[in-house]
Parts: C-alpha cells; structure tokens; sequence
C-alpha cells in the first residue's frame, strides 16, 4: 500500500465516522469509518517500514559498489612488476 493509498483511506474513514448522518440497515457506517482509519494508519506505518527498508537495501548497495570501484581503481594504479628474465639454459 502506498502512503497516498492509506491516507486516502483515513480520510474517508474519517468522514464516515464523524461527517455522515446517514442510516444504512444493517450496517453502521460509523463502524466501516474506523475500521478504514485502522486500516489506513497501518498502512501508513507499513509504508514507511517499507521505505526506510528499501533506503537501507540501496544505500549498503551503493556503499558496495563504491568499493568494489575503489579497488578496481587501486588495482589500475598499482605498477605492474619488472618482466621476470627467463632462467638460464641448461647444457
């Protein structure tokens, strides 16, 4: 659920539960209300666990590839050893 999702829910719950005069038989629209307002600020607690999840995820990903850049820089910098001379022949 998004966090525009679980607003719009407890927008409209409010106005179930506190801005109607309206008898349904059967059903008591201030009991629908709340139950979309509980069910909007769960998803808005959700949403935001989810959120602060997926920056942890992103942000160690690109703390990694910095890395792993940095090395394949410090690898590119390192000189490369003298050639070795081949031994000598054997007689």
């Amino acid at each position: 659920m998004t966090i525009a999702a679980a607003i719009f829910l407890i927008a409209v719950g409010a106005i179930l539960r506190y801005a109607t005069n309206i008898n349904v038989e059967g059903v008591s629209l201030d009991t629908v209300g709340l139950i979309l307002m509980i069910a909007g600020a769960a998803g808005l607690v959700l949403s935001f666990i989810q959120e602060a999840v997926l920056s942890n995820r992103r942000r160690r990903r690109d703390a990694e590839a910095e890395e792993i850049a940095a090395r394949e820089r410090a690898a590119a910098e390192r000189p490369e050893p003298p050639p070795r001379e081949p031994p000598p022949p054997r007689y």
